[in-house]
């Protein structure tokens, strides 16, 4: 390993790490990128369509070519940039996309081959024959596409989310950012500081510029120190802003555990969302590179990184050997000189100025370009052409510095588009972007370390007025103020492919052809030739693309404009998107009231949206689900049943004009319904469809319970509001969702009566005193309001008792205890649906969204004799002549299954879309029949009763002759729930 003097790594601790295989040494404060080149690897990775070599270009986030895979099992992570992945002793690295080996990657047979993959490829080739696309090229593409693979393993880390707010969020931790959170911090406001480096200093920690005669890094750490004495200072490091939103938030990711071999039992990463009063975009700016014949080569990188590399980690930016410079202004010199200070070998450096003048110790060639370069996996010589004259230099390394480009991108988030500036021949933050952002030193074009630490401070000073807070200027120290300027030089010209986005392989020559294609807008020219889709999204080489457009146009950089930015500024992991939001906390899980009840009796949970139901109670000797379920079915039909079915949706609807509201809100009749009746509904959509079912209890004049759907229960409650306040805000109706207050159980099976008997206070539940359908306020277990209703879902004679939520779970354990002698059976949802489809009552499979009230067999439902939402829009021809009707399904032969999604056809007829009679919605197996049973809908299904048809199941390769039947298979007429 050669290191140079100096640096701000630790050289008394060597941390081991491996890359591609081989074991390295790095120091504490190495990145990945500083620690490779360190030891003298150049060739890191591929690239995405080529595959040409490629090495490392840049040192911070816009890094294009050094994508990586970290660590491995079920943490490895791929796409990581070396350039920000912080080492750490054991560190496994691998490099991505290529086949065989990295020195010898089998695909580059694509360079070879790239006359035929010019701008335009793919969109020219995939669309000829179009039988190709799902046998040839489609998997194809899927085989070459991505950089890197995942790991088949669940992520074992945590991660989180958090909320800040403040005054003043400082984006950026540079000379800008460092200054505006002084004035900001000492003046009492609330500050974030963030910044996506592990260090704070931004380029200050690159240079070799004193501040008041002093080592840069002196003043930031005092300053560092300072920030996080004040209590009312957050500073984030390895924290980046990634997008700015609506009302002053920004998204912000910190990389807590990243860092460290093994989280532990720690945090990953965090996922801020940061409300700030005002912001202070400090986020500097970005070298651009000057594209050149062959300018991809490993040991070809930014002269700004290259600089970077020897100040900062003590890195040489070759293998040893003499370096060369290629430049458009002044900062090029200054990477020569800062290198040949820490005894790099300057070979050359190479200005496009004819008036250029050296300003130390080196070679200058004024007035030329660097025209091409030769060395396979790493650099070997560049050519050098000027005043007509060409030579050949011998280097390890080439530092190209273009100028800076500010880096807008977050200015650019809400549709603000940046305003190109001749004098700087860069682009700027332009009006029209986020409310509250104030872009400061460089990416607003001050680019040296005077002008950036002053409009830091000004900055924040005249943002807080705007809140009231009064800052005074700090003392900020003495700091060098030379231009950062570049001259307008582009590219070099030539006939060999020069690259502009190097991830994803354009060239100056794809973007002429671009434009030959008549590919013009900067947008168009994005999606032909791919430019700025990497992973770097176009940071090194958006502005170089739209000046080479601007030249081929002739209308000029500011006329050809720039791509819409938006977030996020770097990759965001979807982990911490979630924010530790996976597994059992995926999303919140609502509880039951006899959640607990049923964990204790061994019950079979089911995600039903966001609640956690028993699907079934398995009994001991039971081995499968279906025995389980058969026997709970069973006993409901012949005893007595519980199930709670608290999620079922609970509106209170009051006021007195409760009944004329529910009216329009369903298409029956509802305003007619007696006091202490129950009357089963149907919503349908604005355009007619089916919507939701269930029903509507009055339990006085101006008090009904309206009953929806689980999957509804929201939506529905949404949509009442929403008919109460906008549509018909001059009826008087209040509502409120009672879902989570009001514990409900089932109680059904014939001895039903027998088992509520028990409980209920001094209540008559005879047949003539509580009908079907009657619902009542009373009190059970010596005084417990409760509310009960005589309705069935299974066919069987049934009630549904409410009960406070509270006393859910006592309700159950006294109900199985009162009811022990009579066989009382607990039963889930999988039990539920089986005796649904048995009795032939839709539910969520036959309201999906695409059925009407005449397909479901309740067209009578739709009153004629009042309005109703989706009423007139029901009667349209194409709904109200839908033929397709809702049929029970039998097997042929018994021994077969009915299996749900199946699509029907008449038997003998070809199985094609032409020739497609309905599908089959619900199956099950039917114990109180022995066989599988299944809802569906059919064409003219209810006239053709007793037909034989067919269910095609082309995915599992199925084919079951079925017999339609009346949807009710259990006591059609009804007897049973009625005695």
């Amino acid at each position: 390993m050669t290191r140079l003097s100096g640096g701000l790594i630790d050289r008394d601790r060597t941390i081991a790490f491996t890359f591609d295989g081989r074991a390295y040494r790095g120091h504490p404060g190495d990145t990945l990128a500083s620690a490779l080149l360190a030891n003298g690897v150049r060739l890191v990775g591929r690239s995405f369509k080529y595959h040409r070599p490629r090495g490392i270009f840049a040192a911070g986030s816009e890094e294009p070519n050094a994508l990586v895979e970290l660590r491995d099992g079920a943490r490895r992570e791929p796409n990581t940039r070396a350039t920000m992945a912080e080492l750490f002793d054991g560190l496994t690295a691998t490099s991505q996309n290529h086949v065989g080996p990295l020195n010898f990657d089998l695909l580059a047979v694509n360079d070879l081959l790239s006359p035929f993959f010019a701008a335009g490829f793919y969109y020219k080739t995939f669309m000829w024959p179009r039988a190709f696309w799902e046998k040839l090229y489609e998997p194809a593409i899927r085989r070459a596409a991505g950089l890197g693979r995942l790991a088949e393993a669940a992520d074992p880390d945590a991660y989180d989310k958090g909320f800040l707010h403040c005054d003043l969020l400082v984006i950026g931790a540079g000379a800008a950012g460092l200054a505006a959170a002084l004035t900001a911090g000492r003046a009492g406001a609330r500050v974030v500081l963030a910044d996506e480096d592990f260090r704070l200093g931004g380029r200050l920690l690159a240079e070799s510029d004193l501040l008041d005669d002093a080592p840069a890094v002196d003043w930031v750490a005092a300053a560092e120190a300072e920030l996080r004495a004040m209590p009312n200072v957050r500073v984030l490091a390895r924290t980046t802003v990634f997008g700015v939103f609506d009302h002053g938030v920004y998204g912000a990711v910190e990389r807590v555990a990243d860092h460290l071999p093994d989280p532990g039992q720690g945090v990953r990463q965090t996922l801020w969302r940061i409300t700030a009063r005002r912001a202070v975009l400090a986020a500097g700016a970005t070298e651009r590179h000057i594209p050149f014949a062959n300018n991809d080569r490993p040991g070809v990188m930014l002269a700004g990184a290259m600089r970077a590399y020897a100040n900062r980690w003590a890195a040489a930016p070759g293998t040893g050997g003499p370096v060369t410079v290629f430049t458009n202004g002044d900062d090029g010199h200054r990477t020569a000189l800062d290198l040949a200070a820490r005894g790099v070998p300057v070979a050359a450096v190479i200005d496009t100025r004819a008036d250029a003048v050296a300003q130390g110790d080196y070679r200058l060639i004024a007035g030329g370009m660097v025209s091409d370069s030769k060395g396979r996996l790493g650099l070997t010589s560049v050519e050098v052409t000027a005043n007509g004259r060409r030579e050949w230099i011998n280097c390890a390394a080439l530092g190209v510095s273009g100028g800076w480009n500010p880096n807008v991108h977050l200015a650019s988030h809400h549709r603000g588009r940046p305003v190109w500036d001749a004098g700087s021949n860069a682009f700027l933050p332009g009006a029209g972007g986020p409310v509250g952002l104030v872009p400061a030193g460089a990416c607003v074009g001050q680019g040296s370390t005077a002008q950036a630490l002053a409009d830091g401070a000004r900055k924040a000073a005249e943002t807080l007025a705007d809140l009231g807070i009064a800052a005074g200027q700090p003392d900020l120290p003495k700091a060098e103020d030379r231009s950062t300027a570049a001259a307008a030089f582009w590219h070099v010209p030539g006939r060999k492919r020069a690259w502009v986005d190097h991830q994803n392989d354009v060239t100056v020559k794809d973007i002429a052809l671009s434009h030959q294609e008549n590919m013009r807008s900067v947008e168009h020219l994005k999606r032909w030739t791919t430019l700025g889709m990497a992973t770097d999204q176009g940071k090194t080489s958006n502005v170089t693309a739209l000046a080479v457009m601007a030249e081929l146009t002739g209308k000029g950089i500011a006329e050809t404009g720039t791509t819409i930015y938006r977030p996020p500024y770097t990759g965001v992991s979807l982990g911490v998107l979630g924010g530790g939001d996976s597994g059992a906390h995926f999303r919140p899980r609502r509880l039951t009231p006899t959640h607990h009840w049923a964990a204790a009796q061994s019950a079979v949970f089911v995600e039903v949206g966001q609640w956690m139901r028993a699907q079934y109670f398995p009994q001991p000797g039971e081995t499968h689900w279906r025995q389980s379920v058969d026997r709970e079915a069973l006993a409901v039909r012949a005893g007595v049943g519980l199930c709670d079915v608290t999620t079922l949706g609970k509106i209170d609807v009051q006021g007195a004009d409760a009944g004329e509201f529910l009216n329009r809100i369903y298409a029956n009749m509802i305003a007619t319904l007696k006091v202490g009746m129950t009357r089963y509904g149907l919503m349908l959509r604005e355009d007619g469809t089916a919507y939701d079912d269930g029903t509507c209890a009055r339990l006085a004049e101006d008090h009904f319970i309206v009953t929806t759907t689980t999957a509804n229960a929201g939506p529905v409650f949404r949509n009442m509001e929403f008919a109460r306040q906008c549509l018909w805000p001059e009826l008087d109706v209040q509502l409120i969702s009672t879902t989570d207050a009001w514990a409900q159980i089932a109680v059904a099976g014939p001895k039903s009566r027998a088992l509520l008997d028990r409980i209920v206070d001094g209540f008559d539940l005879s047949n003539a005193a509580f009908p079907f359908m009657a619902c009542a306020s009373l009190t059970v277990c010596g005084g417990l309001r409760a509310r009960l209703f005589r309705i069935s879902f299974s066919g069987e004679l049934a009630y549904e008792i409410a009960v406070p939520a509270r006393y859910g779970h006592a309700l159950m354990a006294r109900l199985m205890e009162a009811g022990a002698d009579l066989g009382v059976t607990p039963y889930g949802t999988e039990t539920l649906a089986v005796l649904r489809i048995e009795k032939g009552h839709a539910a969520g499979a036959e309201l999906n969204g695409q059925t009407t009230a005449t397909m479901l067999g309740l067209g009578r439902m739709v009153s004629a004799r009042k309005d109703s939402i989706g009423a007139v829009m029901s009667r349209r021809a194409g709904l109200a002549e839908d033929r397709r009707r809702l049929v029970g399904l039998v097997p042929v032969d018994p021994a077969q299954k009915v299996v749900a999604g199946a699509h029907l056809f008449t038997e003998g007829a070809a199985q094609d879309t032409a020739n497609d009679h309905g599908w089959v919605t619900s199956a099950c197996f039917s114990p109180h029949l022995g066989h599988s049973i299944g809802l569906g809908f059919l064409e003219d299904g209810d006239q053709r009763l007793g037909e034989v048809i067919v269910a095609a199941n082309p995915v599992e390769g199925q084919s079951v002759r079925l017999r339609v039947a009346s949807a009710h298979f259990v006591d059609p007429e009804g007897g049973r729930q009625r005695d």
